[in-house]
């Protein structure tokens, strides 16, 4: 496969120009620098001091936080950190542009002073290239076969190749040179390297002037040597640090796959371009197979398998009882916001919607928290909510009681399979396997009545099975029989409405590679969901409730 690729040039006011870059967190606890474009817009409206910027407007659903430095989604309002970096130096170009560089180079740009060379194995890798290229003639023979090339000169007459007969001199340049940089980057590269010279020599025309310039044909090219010339200039170029980039159908039946690979290999090195042949890695979702003997049940941990029902949290207790556990009395209020109707905490509540039987000028003080609300607002939030008796501070998320989700119903089956995940080889691996059908919405979901769909079920999730993995499995357990594992609403993914989607708890859906981020290795990920279970109210103390 082959992709184009470009060099932008911006500002020197804009925020490449000043060398700052914008990064996000990912899953894995390491910082992924935000596409030039978007960064450019954060630093714009950072630079203008204004409190947020909302990237809606360039067509991403995130809204960033100067303040908190987060970025939230707007959908599932997800917060991750963000982080302004001032170590990016690039190049300044000063007077017009550089026009873009195609290969082979024009005539004009022939005369041009070559640039000083650099000493780095990617430089010499390209240099000696070129030197091939320029000695034998392919580059005129492979992208323009059909024209006739220049007649040589008088005193540069050849005979063309015969079997047995030495490579041209440019060729061994090539040779020689890619052998100098394999052995720096191990013996094994060096040995498989001078098949650039057998290729080269192979694909390219007789020197002789007979003024038509023959097609090399694919019968002609040696696909093992094709071969390994494409390992070999993958092997040097990776042991110099040089990105890989995937060129795919390597490994085809026919000659003209791993022909063409070897050959853009060389167009693109003698380009100056960086590139390395590979083979893409493959996605492993799922483990090898099973049997049933070899499945055990996790110590510690009663069952193999839970259901949960459309049994809610007993109620029977009004809005105002629940609150009034949760809840102190302030007579003077402080002289600042409700951060629900936003009005002045002295004044009545700015609430419009239905009116509760509590008096709109009521001031209430959250006890763990002490975050200060309306008690009318906090009435009418709770009776917009979940209504399980628990409660929920909208300031800093602080859980009152129990709280529970809207997780339609399923079941929920884990176990011990005799496989090790990618980071965990010394010990073997949990698989949590959840399912869910679909069904119509029940009186607690967005839109009660109407049917809802439930895609990709059943769902195969993995832990490790060590201490801390077995920790996870007993939270997530609480989580399910708390209906919080599983919501109903909007996928970020598909956009489909009305479908089960996960709740704030990530889950490894790839057994075996992590192409996806939703993988392993992933060294943060189990003290990452630890926090995001502590976040819906789940802790090590949850598990003594539940005995209780």
């Amino acid at each position: 496969t082959i992709r184009p690729v470009r060099r932008s040039y911006y500002d020197p006011s804009s925020a490449p120009g000043k060398g700052v870059v914008w990064e996000w967190e990912n899953d894995s606890g390491s910082w992924t620098p935000y596409d030039m474009d978007v960064g450019i817009t954060i630093q714009r409206a950072y630079e203008k001091q204004h409190p947020w910027v909302d990237l809606s407007t360039i067509g991403f659903c995130y809204v960033i936080d100067f303040a908190t430095m987060g970025q939230i989604n707007r959908q599932t309002q997800r917060k991750r950190r963000v982080r302004r970096r001032l170590d990016m130096v690039y190049p300044l170009v000063s007077g017009t542009l550089p026009k873009s560089q195609s290969w082979p180079a024009s005539p004009g740009a022939a005369t041009a002073p070559p640039a000083p060379t650099c000493a780095c194995p990617q430089c010499l890798l390209v240099m000696s290239v070129k030197a091939a290229v320029s000695a034998s003639g392919l580059g005129a023979a492979t992208l323009q076969p059909r024209k006739a090339p220049p007649a040589p000169p008088a005193a540069s007459k050849a005979p063309a190749p015969v079997p047995g007969a030495k490579v041209p001199d440019g060729t061994a340049v090539a040779r020689s040179s890619l052998k100098t940089l394999a052995s720096q980057g191990g013996r094994q590269q060096a040995a498989s390297t001078p098949a650039l010279g057998s290729v080269v020599s192979a694909a390219s025309p007789p020197g002789a002037g007979s003024g038509k310039a023959s097609r090399p044909g694919l019968s002609t090219l040696n696909r093992n040597h094709l071969q390994r010339l494409a390992i070999a200039q993958s092997r040097v170029l990776i042991a110099s640090g040089v990105p890989t980039v995937p060129v795919k159908n390597l490994n085809g039946s026919s000659p003209v796959n791993p022909a063409l690979a070897g050959i853009t290999g060389i167009l693109m090195s003698a380009a100056g371009l960086p590139v390395c042949l590979t083979r893409p890695p493959k996605l492993v979702l799922h483990p090898p197979p099973v049997s049933k003997s070899e499945i055990q049940s996790i110590p510690g941990i009663s069952h193999t398998c839970r259901k949960t029902t459309k049994k809610q949290a007993k109620k029977g207790k009004t809005p105002e009882e629940v609150l009034k556990k949760y809840l102190q009395k302030v007579r003077h209020p402080p002289d600042e916001d409700c951060t629900i109707c936003m009005e002045r905490l002295s004044a009545p509540s700015g609430y419009k919607g239905p009116q509760p039987a509590i008096k709109p000028d009521l001031v209430g003080k959250l006890a763990k928290c002490g975050h200060i609300f309306h008690l009318h607002c906090l009435v009418a939030m709770y009776n917009n909510g979940n209504k399980d008796g628990s409660l929920q501070c909208p300031t800093c998320k602080t859980i009152y009681g129990v709280k529970t989700g809207t997780q339609p119903p399923g079941k929920m089956e884990y176990h011990i399979i005799p496989h090790a995940l990618p980071g965990h080889a010394d010990c073997k691996t949990i698989r949590i396997i959840y399912n869910i059908p679909p069904g119509v919405q029940g009186p607690e979901h967005p839109n009660p009545g109407k049917s809802f769909t439930a895609r990709g079920f059943p769902r195969h999730c993995y832990l490790p099975d060590s201490e801390k993995g077995r920790k996870v499995l007993k939270l997530l357990l609480v989580a399910w029989d708390r209906r919080l594992i599983f919501a109903i609403g909007t996928s970020s993914t598909t956009g489909e409405s009305d479908t089960v989607i996960w709740n704030e708890i990530h889950h490894k859906t790839e057994f075996g590679s992590n192409l996806t981020g939703h993988g392993y290795p992933d060294v943060n990920y189990l003290d990452n969901v630890l926090a995001e279970l502590a976040a819906q109210g789940i802790t090590e103390e949850s598990l003594a409730q539940e005995k209780d």
